[in-house]
C-alpha cells in the first residue's frame, strides 16, 4: 500500500541507504565516477559496466521479440495456411493474443514488478520466454494430429497460446527493465541512458523486421540435417536470443535492487495507489500523457502507411514498410543527439521543439502524400522530432518516481498507452476513407501541437505552483 511518505518523498529519498553509502554503492555498482560536474554524452554511461550488461540484454531480447512476429507468420505460412485462405485471418489472430495481455496485465504486471527483484523479473522473464519459443516446434509435432476444434486445428490454438504467454511475460520485462535503468545509472546519465534505450529499441524495429526473414531462413538451412528440414531452426534461433538476454541479465549488480519486507502484495489497492501518486504528480501524470499522444500518433501512421504507399506511384501498398523505416531511423539519429547533446537543454524547451517539429512533418505530409522522396525526408524528421519528446517524457518519469513507486507507474504508463494504441488503430483508416489523408495528416499534427502545449504550459509545474527545474533546467546545470 502507498504510504504518506512515498507521495512527499523525492526518488531518491526512497532508496534506503544513507545517502553516503547510497552514492558510494552507486559509484562502485555502476562504475561510474563519483564526481559528475557536466553532461560528457554517451561515454561515461557506455563506462557504467552495469548498463552496458542491461543493454547488451536489451539488445537480444529485443530482437528476439521483432523477430519472433516473423516467426509466427513463417510458422503460419507453412503449417495452417491454404490455398482458398487469406494468411491475414491468421496473422490478426496472433497479433490479437500478442495485444490481450498488454491491456490485461499491464498495471498489475507493475505491481508485483515493485514487490520482486527487478533483475529477478528480468532474467525469468527471458528465460521462460525462451524456453516457450525453443519448445513449440515440439508442441506442433505432437499436437498434429489432434485435428480441430470448430474447424481452428489444435496446433494453431497452441500457438496463440504460446503467444498469449509470451506477451504475459513481456508485461512484467518491460517495468521491470525501466524501472532498473535508475537503480544503475545516476540522475544526470539517465538522459543519455534513456537515448541508448531508445535508440536500442527503434533499430530493433528495422534490422528485426528487415533481416528477420533471411535470419530465420538460414537457421532452418543449417539445422536440416538434424531435423530433417522440419523447420525447428526458426524457433531455435529466437529462443535462443531470449535465453541468451537472461544469462546476460544475471551480471547486472545493484544494492539498491532491495526488497519490501513483510507486507504481502495488494493487486487492487496497489494499483490504486499509483493512480493516487499519479493524481498528486502533474509532472510525471502529463509527461505519461505526452507519451501516450506519442504513441497514439505512430500507431495512426502505421495504419495510414498502408495507404500512403497506395496512392503513390512509386510504391505498392505492400512496401510501406519503407516508410515506418523511415521513422525508425528518424527517432535513431533523434535519440543519439539527444543522448549526446540532450543534457545542455531544458527538458521543457526539447518537448516543445518535438511537438512543434512533429506537428511541421505531419502538416508537411499533408501536401506530398504522393511524392516519395519528401515524404520520406519528411517521415524520417517526423521520428527525429518524435525523440525529443518520447526521451525526456520518459527520462523525467525515472527522475520524478520513488524507486518504491516505479514498477506501479511503469505498469500503469504501459497499461495506458496499450489501451490508448487501439483508438487510433481502429479509427484511423475509417477517418481516412471519410475525411481523406490529407486531413488526417493535418488533425493528428494539431493533436501534437496540442500535447506540446500542454506540456509547456502545465507539465512543469508542481503542486504547489512551483516551477520544476528537471523541465527547465539543462541536465548540466542540476548535476
Amino acid at each position: 500500500m502507498l504510504r504518506e511518505s512515498d507521495l512527499n518523498s523525492s526518488p531518491d529519498d526512497a532508496i534506503a541507504a544513507p545517502p553516503a553509502v547510497a552514492d558510494s554503492a552507486a559509484a562502485s555498482d555502476s562504475g561510474q565516477d563519483e564526481a559528475i560536474s557536466e553532461y560528457e554524452g554517451f561515454w561515461p554511461v557506455l563506462r557504467n559496466r552495469n548498463f552496458l550488461t542491461l543493454w547488451s540484454g536489451q539488445v537480444f531480447s529485443q530482437l528476439a521479440d521483432k523477430v519472433y512476429l516473423v516467426l509466427m507468420i513463417a510458422i503460419i505460412g507453412s503449417q495452417f495456411d491454404a490455398p482458398d485462405q487469406s494468411i491475414s485471418g491468421w496473422v490478426s489472430a496472433v497479433m490479437v493474443a500478442f495485444t490481450i495481455p498488454a491491456v490485461l496485465f499491464g498495471s498489475l504486471a507493475g505491481v508485483y514488478v515493485d514487490r520482486w527483484s527487478k533483475q529477478a523479473v528480468l532474467v525469468l522473464t527471458n528465460l521462460l520466454r525462451g524456453g516457450l519459443v525453443i519448445a513449440l516446434p515440439a508442441l506442433l509435432w505432437l499436437s498434429q494430429d489432434w485435428g480441430s476444434i470448430r474447424q481452428i486445428p489444435v496446433g494453431f490454438g497452441l500457438l496463440l497460446g504460446v503467444t498469449f504467454a509470451v506477451s504475459t511475460l513481456t508485461q512484467f520485462f518491460a517495468p521491470a527493465e525501466q524501472a532498473m535503468i535508475p537503480l544503475i545509472v545516476k540522475n544526470p546519465r539517465l538522459l543519455a541512458a534513456n537515448s541508448l534505450y531508445t535508440t536500442t529499441m527503434m533499430a530493433s524495429v528495422i534490422i528485426g523486421f528487415a533481416i528477420g526473414e533471411p535470419l530465420l531462413t538460414l537457421a532452418d538451412t543449417l539445422l536440416k540435417s538434424v531435423d530433417g528440414g522440419a523447420g525447428w531452426g526458426k524457433s531455435l534461433l529466437v529462443g535462443a536470443g531470449y535465453v541468451i538476454a537472461g544469462l546476460l541479465l544475471l551480471l547486472v549488480r545493484t544494492h539498491k535492487d532491495t526488497l519490501p519486507e513483510h507486507e504481502p502484495p495488494h493487486p487492487w489497492d496497489d494499483i490504486k495507489d499509483g493512480v493516487r501518486y499519479l493524481g498528486t504528480k502533474p509532472v510525471v501524470r502529463n509527461a505519461i500523457v505526452q507519451l501516450v499522444l506519442l504513441f497514439s500518433v505512430f500507431a495512426a501512421l502505421a495504419v495510414l502507411a498502408v495507404r500512403l504507399a497506395e496512392v503513390m506511384p512509386a510504391l505498392k501498398a505492400s512496401q510501406f514498410g519503407f516508410l515506418l523505416a523511415a521513422a525508425g531511423g528518424g527517432m535513431a539519429v533523434g535519440a543519439t543527439l539527444i543522448g549526446q547533446f540532450g543534457g545542455r537543454l531544458p527538458r521543457r524547451s526539447l518537448g516543445f521543439t518535438g511537438s512543434l517539429g512533429m506537428a511541421g512533418a505531419l502538416a508537411g505530409m499533408a501536401w506530398t502524400t504522393q511524392q516519395l522522396w519528401p515524404t520520406l525526408g519528411l517521415i524520417a524528421l517526423l521520428g527525429l522530432f518524435a525523440a525529443l519528446i518520447g526521451i525526456p517524457m520518459q527520462t523525467t518519469i525515472q527522475e520524478q518516481t520513488p524507486a518504491a513507486m516505479r514498477g506501479k507507474v511503469f505498469g500503469l504508463q504501459n497499461n495506458v498507452v496499450n489501451i490508448a494504441l487501439s483508438l487510433p488503430l481502429a479509427l484511423a483508416s475509417v477517418a481516412e476513407s471519410w475525411l481523406g489523408l490529407s486531413l488526417v495528416l493535418t488533425i493528428l499534427g494539431g493533436v501534437v501541437a496540442s500535447g506540446g502545449l500542454l506540456t509547456w504550459y502545465s507539465a512543469d509545474t508542481g503542486d504547489d505552483g512551483t516551477v520544476n527545474a528537471s523541465l527547465t533546467q539543462p541536465e548540466s546545470d542540476r548535476a
